[in-house]
This record gives structure tokens, C-alpha cells and sequence, in this order.
């Protein structure tokens, strides 16, 4: 199974289009003022403009109010919405679109149990847990807690790289993955040939497994 690659924290059309061009399937818009990579409205909406046909925009949230997520809805064509704080899995199906549902593992996470609480979420991002960061921690957390038969299409977070993507594909395998600052130059800004790197390294190990 080809696995999907979804580059989070986008805050310029020129690394979107760059994401894009080498093959990425998403782009992550972070919609949360407490976060370096956050975007307002504008900026966002006219990211989302840029983007090619079949490339999907996400719009990433933590416990906001739903006027919040309505105000961004309105401006930002958003193809599905991520919600990384302790949203209850009404709040996330109140808006009309596919969602994901971020999962912060620690010790004692039952990601089975939370995941199955999201009926109707498309999938469950998996990122670390660091106490008081909803996300963004550039940390990795033991795989080895997430199940063979999680209930939801796992997207793998926290800490990817190009250097360590091929073991996490072949540990988890996970339907997608998810990276932001494994691709960066600096806070807000892309790398263009890590972009690269990360996305060569997943369709290789995706490759590699097919033979």
C-alpha cells in the first residue's frame, strides 16, 4: 500500500507548491494562534488557491470555539479539518467536513479505545505527547504502543525525518505520515530538499516493500 505524506505547518504558497510538485498528498494550515506556524485567514486562503488538483488542504485546530472554525470555513476552501486538542467527537462532526482526530501518546495511551470514540473520523493522527504542546514537538514517541488493529487509519506524527521515515513506515505501517518541523530551515519556513528527501525516502521504503 502506497503510503500518504501530508506536510504540515505551511505558511507560504511557494512551499506549497513545492510539497505539491514532489508528490506530497496534503498540506497542513495551522489555525491556532499559540503555534510559531500559525496562518491567518488571508494568508491561508490564498495558499489553498495555489494548490494543484488532488492535493488535499487541512486546516489544523486545537479546542477552538466553533465560530472559529466557522470564520476560517467561510474564507479557506478547506477539504478536511484535524483536530489536535480534547475535542469531543461531536464537536468535530458539527461543521459538514471529513476530520482527523490527533492522538497524543504517552505512557498508559489506549489508542484503540480513544480512536474508537471517532466514529466518523477519516483517521487518527498519532503524535508525542509533551506536556502543555498540543503538537509541533519535534519529538518522537515509542511505536510500539500503537496497535496492528487500531480502528482507524493511522497517520504517524512527532519527530519524522528523512533520516528515521523508513524505519516508522516499516515498524508501523501506518496509511500516511505527517511532518512539519522534520522539514523545516527554520520556524514557518520549508526546506525545499528536505521536502524532497522525506518524500523520496517514504515512496521508497513504499517501493522497496512492493517488490
Amino acid at each position: 500500500m502506497r503510503i500518504r505524506v501530508k506536510i504540515c505547518g505551511i505558511t507560504r504558497a511557494e512551499d506549497a507548491r513545492i510539497a505539491a510538485d514532489c508528490g506530497a498528498d496534503a498540506i497542513g494550515l495551522v489555525f491556532y494562534a499559540a503555534s510559531p506556524r500559525a496562518v491567518d485567514i488571508k494568508t491561508a486562503a490564498g495558499i489553498v488557491q495555489t494548490l494543484p488538483a488532488f492535493v488535499t488542504s487541512v486546516g489544523l485546530f486545537v479546542n477552538p470555539r466553533p465560530e472559529d472554525v466557522e470564520a476560517v470555513l467561510r474564507q479557506v476552501s478547506l477539504d478536511c479539518l484535524q483536530f489536535h486538542g480534547e475535542e469531543s467527537a461531536e464537536f468535530c462532526e458539527q461543521f459538514g467536513h471529513p476530520y482527523l482526530k490527533a492522538i497524543r501518546v504517552q505512557d498508559g495511551t489506549d489508542v484503540s479505545a480513544l480512536a474508537s470514540q471517532y466514529t466518523r473520523a477519516r483517521a487518527v493522527l498519532l503524535d508525542t505527547y509533551v506536556k502543555g504542546l498540543p503538537g509541533g514537538t519535534g519529538q518522537t514517541f515509542d511505536w510500539s504502543r500503537i496497535p496492528a488493529d487500531c480502528p482507524k487509519p493511522v497517520i504517524l506524527a512527532g519527530g519524522l525525518t528523512a533520516d528515521n521515515i523508513a524505519g516508522a513506515i516499516q515498524q508501523v505501517r501506518p496509511y500516511a505520515v505527517d511532518v512539519s518541523g522534520g522539514v523545516e530551515a527554520s520556524k514557518r519556513i520549508k526546506d525545499h530538499a528536505k521536502i524532497r528527501q522525506f518524500i523520496f525516502e517514504v515512496n521508497h521504503v513504499g517501493a522497496s516493500e512492493d517488490k
